[in-house]
């Protein structure tokens, strides 16, 4: 098994922490729709394991379906099972345990740890093993008297998993706004990057060039954010009919993600020649403004997850910068090093070429040959 529990998810929270006065409301006002989801899950599980089964305290049933759900953007449906089969399994070994032996101070560190090592052997995720502990504890702590009280835990529990199950399908998170938001990070960020070091090279400035260096190497984080919130969305997608007409939206999305993540790495590239070559302290405009106007041609394409028809715009502005990346023809004078910095450019203009929807093969053709 895999992916576990929420306690996996990497966000990236404290960029964008950074650059927002009042994170705490933000984080607040994206968590909505999660956070509606919680509730009705753990409310409808109480509620049907209450007046429906009879059950007087099922505790499990609210436990296991706020933890199976989670406040994290990795809320597919296999990621949840995942979670619902982890706590489930805490909870049938604590049962057997106080079946077997009863339940006391004494067999509080058995049970800890036979649910422990059982849940290591079958996944190698640690969250995997403390959904697994912690139901096994609430089971030790919470003892019941009588077969009927005890049975109905484990039945508690799976009811808190059917129903966390039940909504990532029925209820589903604002899974386009959480997408935009990571996509929007991502451009701003890289846009960031790209600006310092066309403004490095424009003034023969490296401090500038090692400043747009730096935070292309930190959009790494802002594309595994985006990919992860990508794969939960389209996982969810598959199943609910709610979601449906969204496929073909995530599927561009993919398509754009691929692309820009390439074009991630070979920035770069490009940021770390730019800053060596600025080292002498003088200006090349002309490379600054071919990296400059590829920085153009990425926001449009970020912009276009929200307005398709920019997506033209963005091809017909990168097309013919692409066409003129020869670096012979363009700077026959400059030093190996500047030509070589011409040379990354090609790369990461196929990219963004891709990622504004041209075919892989007609954005190679698209840079002339050297």
């Amino acid at each position: 098994m895999s992916r576990p529990g929420p306690e996996t998810t990497t966000v990236p929270v404290r960029v964008r922490d950074r650059l927002d006065p009042r994170p705490g409301l933000r984080r607040a006002r994206e968590s909505v729709p999660a956070v509606i989801q919680i509730v009705i899950a753990a409310t409808a599980a109480y509620a049907f394991a209450h007046f429906v089964l009879g059950h007087a305290a099922p505790v499990l049933a609210g436990t296991v379906a706020v933890s199976s759900l989670g406040l994290v953007r990795d809320a597919r449906p296999r990621r949840v099972i995942e979670t619902v089969v982890g706590m489930m399994l805490g909870v049938l070994i604590s049962e057997g345990v106080v079946w077997a032996i009863g339940s006391g101070w004494w067999q509080l560190p058995i049970v800890l740890a036979l649910v422990l090592l059982v849940a290591r052997t079958i996944s190698s995720q640690p969250a995997f093993a403390i959904a697994a502990a912690v139901q096994g504890l609430i089971v030790m702590l919470f003892p019941t008297a009588g077969t009927v009280a005890v049975l109905a835990r484990p039945l508690d529990g799976l009811v808190g998993g059917a129903s966390a199950i039940l909504m990532t399908v029925v209820v589903p998170r604002n899974l386009r706004g959480e997408l935009l938001r990571e996509a929007r990070a991502l451009f701003a960020s890289a846009e960031r990057a790209v600006t310092a070091s066309a403004e490095g090279l424009a003034r023969g400035d490296r401090r500038h060039a090692e400043r747009g260096l730096d935070r292309a190497r930190r959009l790494d984080l802002l594309v595994r954010a985006w990919q992860e919130s990508l794969e939960s969305a389209t996982a969810v997608a598959r199943i609910s009919p709610f979601l449906r007409r969204r496929r073909a939206e995530l599927e561009r999305q993919r398509r754009v993600l691929a692309a820009m993540d390439l074009a991630v790495r070979n920035l770069r590239v490009v940021g770390r020649r730019a800053a060596y070559l600025v080292d002498d302290g003088r200006r090349r405009p002309i490379a600054a403004d071919v990296l400059a106007g590829l920085g153009r041609g990425m926001a449009l394409i970020g912009q276009s997850l929200e307005d398709i028809s920019l997506e033209p715009a963005a091809r017909d502005l990168l097309r013919p910068i692409a066409a003129h990346l020869d670096p012979a023809r363009m700077l026959p004078d400059a030093s190996l090093g500047e030509q070589s910095l011409v040379s990354a450019m090609r790369p990461l203009a196929v990219d963004l070429l891709t990622a504004a929807g041209m075919p892989a093969a007609e954005a190679r053709d698209a840079v002339p040959r050297i």
